[in-house]
């Protein structure tokens, strides 16, 4: 018995020795090919528009890559247990995006206008900025779980955030759609600050409802429908999101807003009828303001 106890105590010790992997060496690499990838579409560009490769191509690279090893390196000292798809999935997208911006740039339209600056040095640059906010986040916000003492401010922020773009003399109508707002001849949208803090009360929400929202639920033709009641939140933000879609026919913002929510809600429940309901509401809902509306129209038939 003594030989036995010993052993499984010499057992216990061990597993809980081991810890958790942090995966920060996952993230490395994925990160190498988050940077690898848009340096090569940006080379591509370059050949398809001058068949040579564009002399800024090194700087952009070292740029990018940069940026993406100061967020890696900072994830690794105060965040060692993240999630290692995040931080390579925001880099990629980051990258291509920049290279579309250049690409942009390099149209003959846009550079034969008397306005013409290009874009894509001033979006590394926000780029640089973002990079900076986040490294702040990572080493002053020493644990999340604060956030959710501000779920329901974070609520009323979001559409206070949401509805500037509607105030007269402050939100401008660019390309048809109404998002934008201009501060002393700056202009920025305030809406891309809103869905931050949206994710903010998602996960306040549902760190309290989802229990509900996962067990109390009837099932109908294979799939789980949830209660009258708790429907009530994700048909709020589905006609919050339409409204949104309406007044400002911004399609895309309306569609992140709802979508988050619907994502959220099932990875929190993991109830797949969440995802049916959410893509059935949200095409509905894009299909009958495209009904009426032009521009959403062009957009939902593009």
């Amino acid at each position: 018995m003594s030989s036995t106890s010993n052993t499984s105590t010499h057992h216990t010790s061990t597993i809980g020795s081991i810890g958790t992997p942090s995966r920060r060496n996952t993230e490395l690499a994925l990160l190498v090919f988050a940077v690898v990838i848009p340096v090569f579409a940006y080379a591509n560009v370059g050949l398809a528009i001058n068949d040579s490769v564009p002399p800024g191509l090194l700087s952009y690279g070292l740029g990018l890559g940069l940026l993406a090893a100061v967020g890696h390196v900072v994830v690794r000292k105060f965040a060692p247990y993240a999630d290692p798809l995040l931080l390579p999935l925001a880099t990629l997208l980051n990258g291509i995006g920049l290279v579309v911006i250049w690409r942009l740039d390099q149209s003959k339209r846009l550079q034969a206008s008397s306005t013409f600056v290009e874009a894509a040095p001033r979006q590394l640059l926000y780029s640089a900025l973002g990079v900076a906010l986040f490294v702040v986040v990572l080493v002053f916000l020493k644990d999340h779980r604060v956030l959710q003492r501000y779920t329901y401010i974070s609520m009323v922020g979001a559409l206070i955030l949401l509805l500037l773009p509607l105030v007269p003399g402050l939100g401008l109508n660019v390309f048809g759609a109404r998002i934008w707002i201009s501060i002393a001849g700056f202009t920025i949208q305030p809406g891309e600050f809103a869905k931050i803090v949206l994710a903010i009360f998602f996960a306040g929400y549902l760190m309290v409802k989802r229990d509900a929202l996962a067990l109390a639920s009837r099932r109908f033709m294979g799939i789980y429908l949830p209660r009258g009641r708790d429907l009530g939140p994700i048909i709020v933000v589905w006609i919050i999101s339409i409204l949104i879609l309406v007044f400002e026919t911004d399609l895309g913002t309306s569609l992140l807003f709802f979508g988050m929510f619907v994502i959220m809600l099932y990875v929190a429940t993991e109830r797949t009828s969440w995802i049916v309901f959410g893509m059935l509401m949200s095409a509905a809902g894009a299909v009958g303001v495209a009904s009426f509306e032009s521009h959403v129209q062009q957009r939902v038939q593009a």
